[in-house]
């Protein structure tokens, strides 16, 4: 990893090789009961791993590493969905917007990491403020938009996929009667449509995994793209994102889950406070909407409270950003979690819905998502209540390595 280099024009600088010793006045390790530690303090070791954890005084630091404090601690911050560095600040299609392609209505085959820009500077702006793990990749807009995939902020190229946490994390469906928005094919163009047209590539990708299985040879099919992918859906490899917000479309999410056997995680669910026992009944955990997303369309029925909804309810969630159609082309998922929880999310919930349970959701709980040791040393630093939008991070730690820029 270089030392330093220009990032949009603001110098981001990586500290030496000393190890980062972090203070914090109080500090929330997102484990066990969620209770925060005070005056703890977290050793981040050379390897960018963790290595201790506890309280100031309890803990040996190392000889000669740099000391940061700060009033609040936290894990780094982690965007359960967004389309950040394949939709770019500038919001120019033809130059920085790559989050969906026109020209097919089902497109599983399209990789995330291709057509993703870390230099652009809607990374480093959410990195600022806190978010160290971004789950990106094709937005909601056509029925299949393509895949996702799990990197860190801190991350400017991805030579190869094993720059990512995930290069292959889910594929993006969108379920609604106009999910093209008129940007792609007319068809399809109704709920039932949709729905028929998803369940014949399901139909056909399970014959052609049928098919490569077989022991003879000469019956072993040619790969396919977009039947490779979709197998992968059906053989548990790869969950389906679907996102589903009117309570039909919930339901019928469900019960193509209930047919196909696939894991299903479903995004936005503006109305699954009308369905939320068929939701808990059918295991799946829920990325909620933003909270404060514009309520038309498909989310004119949402609600400020649909967290805490899912949150009595016993089901899995956590918090995204989500895509927006105008610059600067995302919202902040620090914000949004903050007005969930003036909506009735317990804060220690609404914390947690930003760090561990997209960390648990994307099956990456063994690395990221807590401050716990031999996990890695992601962190953010803020001057106080991280769930207050007026709250300054003072700080990001990616790996053990601080990243900072001239202030914003």
């Amino acid at each position: 990893m270089i030392r330093s280099y220009f990032l949009a024009g603001l110098l981001l600088i990586e500290t030496a090789a000393a190890q980062l010793v972090i203070k914090g006045e109080l500090l929330h390790t997102m484990t066990g009961d969620l209770e925060p530690i005070k005056n703890g303090v977290v050793v981040c070791g050379a390897d960018g791993k963790i290595s201790a954890v506890g309280k100031q005084g309890e803990v040996e630091l190392p000889e000669g590493a740099k000391v940061i404090e700060a009033s609040v601690v936290t894990p780094g911050i982690i965007d359960a969905r967004s389309s950040i560095g394949l939709s770019g600040l500038l919001n120019l299609p033809r130059h920085d917007q790559e989050q969906l392609d026109h020209t097919s209505p089902v497109q599983p085959e399209l990789r995330a990491f291709d057509a993703y820009n870390g230099r652009d500077p809607l990374v480093k702006w959410v990195r600022d403020l806190g978010i160290t793990t971004i789950h990106t990749g094709h937005a909601p807009g056509a029925l299949v938009a393509g895949q996702t995939m799990v990197v860190k902020t801190d991350v400017a190229s991805i030579v190869s996929p094993d720059d990512t946490l995930l290069p292959l994390a889910m594929v993006a469906v969108s379920l609604s009667k106009n999910q093209n928005n008129g940007q792609v094919s007319k068809a399809p163009g109704t709920r039932a449509k949709s729905m028929a047209v998803l369940r014949s590539e399901l139909v056909k990708a399970r014959e052609h995994a049928r098919k490569a299985e077989d022991a003879d040879a000469e019956k072993t099919p040619e790969p396919n793209l977009k039947l490779d992918i979709l197998a992968a859906v059906l053989r548990k490899e790869t969950p389906l994102l679907i996102q589903a917000n009117r309570h039909h479309d919930i339901t019928a999410a469900i019960r193509l889950q209930q047919e196909f056997g696939f894991d299903l995680v479903l995004e936005g669910a503006s109305e699954a406070y009308l369905v939320l026992d068929e939701i808990k009944a059918s295991g799946c955990p829920v990325l909620v909407h933003p909270t404060m997303a514009r309520s038309f369309g498909d989310r004119r029925n949402m609600t400020f409270k649909m967290a805490a909804e899912l949150h009595k309810a016993g089901i899995p969630f956590a918090f995204q950003s989500g895509f927006e159609a105008y610059v600067p082309k995302t919202r902040v998922v620090l914000f949004e979690a903050g007005a969930a929880a003036a909506h009735g999310l317990p804060p220690k919930q609404t914390l947690a819905a930003c760090t561990i349970r997209p960390a648990e959701i994307l099956g990456l709980a063994d690395y990221i998502g807590s401050l716990e040791v031999g996990k890695d040393a992601d962190l953010a630093l803020f001057e106080g209540d991280p769930l207050e939008t007026v709250t300054r991070c003072s700080g990001v730690v990616i790996g053990g390595k601080l990243r900072s820029s001239e202030p914003h």
